[in-house]
């Protein structure tokens, strides 16, 4: 008879997050819920008593990438180092029926509507140690049942949502301190025929206002000065609980409160044909919502767009972009597209340059398109007349991406000619906020003695190019400070504080 072998009580716990920013908000509200309930968080995998996989499955290359974490995690549980590994988030989700299949080392899997039974499922309570139970995995509208919500006449997929939104307070943030997501809603009621979003995350469930408020002044208090906005769909804000004032009139209230400490807040993931003269307008109005919008275009061909269910077209989207353009004057606009598309032409492809090349967004994103399971494009891959081969595929991300290595170069390059032709009074002067200091190179001289790396509010966190700042004193991340842009690296700008400057004599002093 074998003896079985005793376990201590879990004490430490690692997270590992993955995937996107409405992931890393999972991860955090999940670790602040394990630091309430007295577990002790670390970075250290080799003296956490378990470690947590936050996972995401929105494509293929992500399921390698959680797979491979999953694995080096049970690995470390073989050789005794840790005493539970437990999987949440989106992979979680998609593929609960087969995970323990892939990895049956697995303790605990928590699925995406099940964010606060995380104690749970790292202390190994009840019925999480084994059998059928292993999983917390309902769906949305399962979940709010145990929680005894009202479902009544509610559906998972219905336009109605699911009746509920899941809180986000009392994070246990893993972005600096001066900077956080602030999601404003959850899941999607879009059909775009690529995305496993709506079957991972349920239909659209924005949170209250007062929710989001809350929240804001939250991560105000807590050292926040940037509020970046995220959800799957920002632009449908409000539609789906009755708020009339939509995001209209969520950027004016957290405009109001980010005003006295004079922060930045930002739009992201807009969807473009429910992006309104009125939203626009608000964004142009505003002075604590910086000038930035990020815009998933996807492609601009009208018969991908068709194919893609993207409900928009050519002449749509040119609209849209001249109004930015227009109505914001200084406006940075940020997009992702998909290149390989099951029916892509070269024809489409050539397009979707010339546009890339004419319009030249501030930052662009690309993705080659992955055939995923329980999409529509997933099946048309099968399709030899539709499929794009692997080789094509990557030539045209190849393509897109050199196409917009230029632009950005060359507006870099732009940004700091103004300093060279027409002096001091003519360079471009930006507000920067000082994320990181960068280890000093051994040729910087003593004027330049620190190298700190910072944005401007063209540049959102983790996605986006940043700022070189060259200071001749030490500088705190989250300082905002007025930089005379001076030069440029590839994508990135480079600047002196504008107070060394005027010390040195090299510019007036400003008012």
């Amino acid at each position: 008879m074998t003896t079985p072998t005793i376990q201590s009580p879990i004490r430490t716990v690692a997270l590992v997050s993955l995937g996107c920013p409405k992931n890393l908000v999972d991860s955090e509200k999940m670790l602040g819920l394990l630091a309430e309930a007295g577990l002790i968080p670390t970075d250290d995998h080799d003296s956490a008593d378990a470690i947590v996989i936050n996972t995401c499955g929105f494509l293929e290359a992500a399921k390698v990438e959680s797979m491979d974490a999953i694995n080096e995690a049970v690995e470390r549980k073989r050789h005794g180092a840790v005493q539970r590994v437990v999987v949440a988030g989106c992979l979680v989700q998609r593929h609960r029926a087969r995970l323990l299949d892939w990895q049956p080392g697995i303790d605990a899997i928590v699925g995406v509507f099940d964010r606060d039974r995380i104690v749970q499922a790292v202390r190994g309570d009840g019925s999480q140690r084994d059998g059928p139970d292993r999983w917390i995995a309902r769906s949305a509208l399962q979940a709010a049942k145990v929680r005894g919500r009202d479902v009544t006449g509610l559906t998972i997929h219905g336009k109605r949502g699911i009746g509920y939104y899941e809180s986000d307070d009392a994070r246990l943030r893993l972005t600096p301190r001066h900077w956080a997501y602030l999601r404003i809603s959850e899941g999607c009621n879009r059909n775009c025929a690529f995305c496993t979003i709506p079957a991972i995350r349920g239909a659209m469930r924005s949170k209250p206002l007062d929710a989001v408020i809350a929240e804001a002044r939250e991560l105000i208090d807590d050292g926040a000065f940037e509020l970046n906005l995220i959800g799957q769909d920002t632009t449908a804000y409000g539609a789906d609980i009755g708020d009339d004032a939509g995001l209209p009139g969520l950027l004016r209230a957290v405009n109001e409160i980010l005003e006295p400490i004079h922060g930045w807040g930002r739009l992201m993931y807009a969807y473009p044909s429910s992006l309104t003269d009125e939203m626009i307008d608000t964004i142009a109005s505003l002075p604590n919502i910086v000038k930035y919008v990020d815009i998933p275009l996807q492609h601009i061909s009208d018969r991908v767009l068709t194919a893609m269910r993207r409900n928009t077209s050519r002449t749509a989207i040119e609209v849209l972009l001249e109004k930015l353009r227009d109505r914001v004057p200084g406006i940075a606009i940020r997009t992702t597209l998909i290149t390989g598309f099951p029916g892509e032409t070269d024809d489409d492809h050539r397009t979707l340059i010339e546009f890339v090349r004419s319009f030249g967004f501030e930052m662009m994103g690309v993705f080659i398109h992955s055939p995923e399971q329980g999409t529509l494009s997933g099946g048309m891959e099968d399709d030899p007349d539709l499929a794009v081969p692997e080789d094509v595929k990557q030539a045209r991300y190849d393509e897109l991406m050199q196409a917009q290595q230029s632009i950005a170069f060359d507006q870099a390059a732009f940004i700091a000619s103004q300093y060279d032709e027409h002096g001091m009074d003519g360079a471009v002067h930006l507000d920067v906020l000082i994320d990181s200091e960068t280890p000093t190179p051994a040729t910087t001289t003593e004027d330049d003695a620190r190298i700190y790396v910072g944005r401007a509010y063209h540049q959102a966190p983790q996605v986006d190019s940043v700022t070189y700042v060259h200071s001749g004193e030490p500088l705190s991340p989250g300082e905002l400070v007025r930089t005379v842009i001076t030069g440029s690296d590839g994508y990135d700008l480079v600047g002196h504080p504008q107070r060394d400057m005027e010390r040195a004599g090299v510019l007036p002093i400003l008012p």
